[in-house]
């Protein structure tokens, strides 16, 4: 039996095997509500043998979604059709999971396949974004956000707090903190978009703070839920958030009873530099392994079963999570396993096309 297809046990649930499908956005959304486009896109991956699916990035409030078609948690109305996503995915034996988000300066932007930039504040489907400073992701483009008050701040960690608990309602095994690719947490995290000077800017602790206190209010939420944060690791760009910092940060989530950190990289400024190509992500994925022992998923351009099974018996990473593939190969476990040499269930309905 490959690594691949091993079981991971965490706290509370295991993972049949180390296929994790990460979070995609669809913008097929309306007021934050999921239809049957989410149950039939999630759902495909339960019925294909994948060990948990990530929902996409979910916002805690309206204004913190990327685009008026993203999902939303800001409402117990809301709850009702995500029961029936991980109601399906249960039945099909894999981990319902759900990423909170808030997408802060990168919001309020158009469908990728129609426009993906920032939409005006005033215009349709367009609105005022916030962020820790008042700074643009693209200065020339943009409306700058408005610098959030320790007010606002307080009442978005009780956003994220209030939209776990609907989570957890509505049936989500895993809950993820989005804190990575540029989005508000993220946002708080580099000093390339924090420039503020109260408690929650300057030092690195400063820094983290939103993000810690955001993991404290959630864990009140949890019972046996298993809490996981995406992070990117680095900014490509000088005088950013880097491997450093994530390694510290993840000993600090580690303390407060974070499972997973999911490891993938950039997306807080538009001068990053960076040459995605296999394995670019990796290294900050198993250096964070090694130096604080926390389960650790990895992400990035992985596509074959050898090149993922080779991560595990490596030591590099724990979790292999894939997007782009599985939207390829929605089956993608089966076809890895046959690679393998690995026998493992398929649902019966399928089992004439072994």
């Amino acid at each position: 039996m490959s690594i691949l297809f091993s079981k991971l046990n965490l706290k509370h649930i295991t993972l049949k095997n180390r296929l994790v499908v990460s979070p995609m956005c669809q913008y097929s959304a309306l007021d934050g509500f999921a239809n049957n486009w989410h149950l039939v896109h999630l759902g495909q991956f339960a019925t294909g043998g994948a060990a948990a699916i990530i929902q996409e990035a979910t916002a805690v409030v309206p204004e913190g979604r990327i685009s008026a078609g993203d999902l939303g948690i800001w409402k117990d109305e809301h709850i009702e059709k995500f029961k029936e996503i991980t109601t399906f995915i249960k039945e099909h034996h894999a981990i319902p999971g759900i990423q909170l988000a808030h997408a802060g300066r990168k919001a309020s932007t158009g469908k990728p396949w129609e426009n993906h930039y920032q939409i005006a504040p005033q215009a349709e489907n367009g609105w005022q974004t916030v962020a820790p400073s008042a700074l643009a992701f693209r200065p020339e483009k943009e409306v700058a956000p408005l610098p959030l008050s320790i007010e606002e701040i307080k009442e978005t960690i009780a956003d994220f707090k209030i939209a776990a608990r609907r989570a957890v309602q509505a049936g989500y095994d895993i809950i993820e903190i989005h804190a990575a690719h540029g989005y508000l947490i993220h946002q708080f995290l580099s000093p390339l978009s924090n420039i503020r000077t109260d408690q929650y800017g300057g030092s690195f602790q400063n820094r983290i703070l939103f993000l810690l206190e955001i993991v404290d209010a959630i864990q009140q939420e949890l019972t046996t839920q298993s809490l996981w944060v995406r992070i990117s690791a680095t900014d490509w760009a000088d005088d950013g958030w880097d491997l450093g910092q994530s390694i510290a940060l993840a000993e600090e989530l580690k303390k407060r009873g974070v499972e997973v950190i999911d490891v993938s990289t950039g997306g807080a400024v538009v001068y990053q530099k960076i040459n995605p190509q296999q394995d670019y992500q990796l290294p900050f994925a198993a250096a964070i392994k090694k130096e604080t022992g926390i389960t650790t998923a990895t992400v990035g351009l992985i596509k074959e079963a050898v090149h993922a099974e080779q991560i595990l018996q490596d030591n590099k990473a724990d979790i292999i999570m894939i997007a782009r593939a599985f939207l390829k190969d929605p089956h993608l476990p089966f076809h890895f396993a046959e690679v393998l040499g690995d026998p493992i269930d398929w649902p019966s309905q399928y089992e004439r096309a072994k």
